[in-house]
């Protein structure tokens, strides 16, 4: 099935829609949909960065101001606004913004008594999936309606995971939600790989779980690990990702050849 979606994308009568998804927070998730969406941007390919986590920092990571965004991702799920007010250019060529704020945070309540509530968001993409080649969605670290929204709008997910034990803990139930949405509401939705992020190969425990993953995920692991250093911390404080605050940094190099695998994975062509 997901042959299928990607020849259809090739073609260009579709966006490839990649959820970034944990539970847990503090993994490196929404840096990781920030600098990824970027990185495609840079490599030629028009993408959108949704922002689906109320505290909005995938908003503010791209030099957006929460207050200045006309519409943003709750009035997109909850269809208050039209998806194409939404979208905002950001200052980064072939990067567009679908913001987010604290409001969304109410959306899991409001949507409960809605009839195909897990369907909101991806009725608002089919409209304009065709205008973009990659979709990025940030997701909140929690498994509620509006990741249930995120997965059942994609095409793929990507699991940002820290390198310590207590982020391995979550992976079962992380992998049984999969499992779950899959089978009740996307059946063409796959893990398009595990991302390890925060990786310090100095240290015993990087070394230790990263060779849990690779016995028993080895077909889903990134080759990319992102490393944990000063700049990549400081970029967000800027309002802009890694590849324009410290261009040849390690992991601005390092989100770079992972934006190619992700390319390579879905069947897309470097241009």
């Amino acid at each position: 099935m997901a042959l299928q979606a990607n020849r259809k994308w090739q073609e260009g009568k579709m966006a490839h829609i990649i959820s970034f998804v944990n539970q847990k927070g503090g993994v490196g998730k929404t840096t990781s949909a920030i600098n990824t969406a970027t990185m495609l941007s840079v490599l030629n390919y028009k993408v959108l960065l949704i922002d689906m986590d109320p505290q909005g920092s995938s908003t503010s990571g791209v030099g957006v101001k929460k207050s200045e965004a006309p519409c943003t991702a709750y009035e997109v799920i909850i269809g208050g606004c039209d998806i194409r007010q939404a979208i905002i250019k950001t200052r980064f060529k072939n990067l567009s913004l679908i913001a987010s704020n604290v409001a969304l945070a109410a959306a899991d309540y409001e949507l409960t008594a809605e009839s195909g509530r897990q369907f909101f968001l991806k009725r608002q993409l089919e409209r304009i999936s065709s205008e973009f080649d990659y979709i990025i969605i940030d997701c909140p670290p929690s498994i509620g309606l509006i990741t249930i929204n995120a997965l059942s709008a994609s095409s793929s997910i990507i699991i940002p995971l820290q390198c310590e034990y207590y982020a391995l803990e979550g992976m079962s139930q992380l992998m049984l939600t999969i499992k779950k949405v899959k089978e009740l509401y996307n059946p063409r939705l796959y893990i398009l790989g595990i991302l390890v992020t925060m990786f310090n190969s100095r240290l015993k425990l990087c070394t230790q779980v990263l060779s849990e993953l690779e016995k028993y995920y080895t077909d889903k692991l990134f080759d990319t690990k992102i490393s944990r250093t000063v700049k990549l911390c400081e970029c967000p404080s800027y309002g802009e990702p890694i590849y324009y605050y410290a261009r040849y940094s390690r992991p601005s190099l390092e989100y770079q050849d992972l934006a190619k695998e992700i390319v390579s994975r879905t069947g897309g062509f470097l241009i």
